[in-house]
């Protein structure tokens, strides 16, 4: 059996404006710390993160406790935003309603889910039978619970969205997946 915990990313700067290199706040980066004391035995062997720094910053001090280095995977990246850049409850419901849809410039559901479904798949042949952490988003790590599971949707992300960090083990056998538990949670208003 193969164990995945994803790691939501924690509380992000909103006001910085480079999605990629978007840190953490200084309250992000002590709950990163936290999530020490949450995954400290979960006997983790490998640990793979988007590319992007609050994911990345996020897993890294419990990367650190167990000794190792973090791989990135560029495809685990979160959705890009279009330029209108809208977040309200009524453009997430259309987002989820039609996966093909995306802002100017942005980037649909299903595309994020396509890619996400992509990596996740290597990870689970290179690493079989493995522990693994994976720094995630919000949406991306939504759009790999949907692929497993259609009824997890737009209802089901805004009940997430304040969740930074948000812990979630999920099981395979192989490339089939088994389940999914929430491991852990802290309550922070998105503002995005």
């Amino acid at each position: 059996m193969t164990t995945i915990y994803f790691v939501r990313h924690c509380l992000p700067d909103q006001k910085w404006q480079d999605d990629r290199t978007r840190p953490l706040t200084d309250e992000g980066l002590a709950d990163s710390f936290k999530l020490v004391e949450i995954l400290k035995d979960k006997k983790i062997d490998v640990f793979v993160s988007s590319p992007y720094k609050r994911s990345f910053d996020t897993i890294k001090p419990t990367a650190d406790f167990y000794g190792m280095k973090i791989e990135i995977d560029d495809r685990l990246h979160e959705r890009k935003a279009g330029k209108k850049g809208n977040s309200g409850p009524d453009m997430f419901k259309k987002r989820w309603a039609d996966f093909s849809f995306a802002e100017e410039d942005g980037e649909s559901i299903g595309s994020v889910q396509k890619r996400n479904i992509e990596a996740l798949s290597e990870i689970l042949k290179k690493y079989e039978d493995k522990t693994i952490a994976i720094g995630t988003h919000g949406t991306a790590l939504s759009s790999i619970i949907n692929y497993y599971e259609p009824s997890f949707n737009a209802e089901s992300f805004l009940k997430i969205i304040d969740f930074m960090p948000w812990v979630l083990k999920m099981t395979f056998d192989g490339e089939k997946y088994l389940g999914r538990e929430e491991v852990f949670h802290i309550y922070k208003e998105f503002k995005g």
